[in-house]
């Protein structure tokens, strides 16, 4: 396999979603690319801006609080894609998230807009929220909100 395969290999992917230089390093080592022609298909990337880091966090980011996850596993799932947390920290920011109405338009989605007064059920719902990455104040404000108190 020549650089040039190694090349359009990239682009082929590139094609389908952004991807990291981790990312990127990791898909063409399983490939079979050896680790030179690999740093210059990343190099040649990287100065035709066609792989970015940065925008491959704000993609990532702006898809995952869509889905919608908190801002703790986005920031966790950018540092497992090779992504900074200075890097991740400026892509959440740049998001224009409520974290706290997005927090509580899952716990609707997930479990109704009825305030839960069991204490297992209450358990739940925070356990689901952390998982999915809310911080806790977030969560208490989604499990404590009463639609009718206004």
């Amino acid at each position: 396999m020549t650089q040039q395969d190694s090349f359009n290999y990239a682009l082929w992917l590139l094609g389908a979603r952004e991807h990291s230089v981790k990312e990127m390093t990791q898909k063409l080592t399983r490939k079979g690319f050896d680790a030179e022609q690999i740093a210059a298909t990343i190099t040649r990337l990287e100065e035709y801006n066609y792989l970015s880091d940065q925008r491959f966090a704000e993609s990532f980011a702006r898809s995952k609080a869509s889905k919608p996850l908190g801002r703790q596993r986005i920031q966790n799932e950018l540092r497992q894609k090779g992504i900074s947390d200075e890097m991740a920290r400026i892509a959440l920011d740049q998001l224009e998230v409520d974290w706290f109405e997005l927090a509580l338009e899952l716990k609707q989605r997930k479990f109704g807009e009825n305030v839960e007064k069991d204490f297992k059920a209450k358990g739940k719902q925070t356990r689901y929220l952390v998982y999915r990455g809310f911080n806790f104040d977030e969560v208490r404000y989604a499990i404590e909100f009463d639609p009718l108190e206004d």
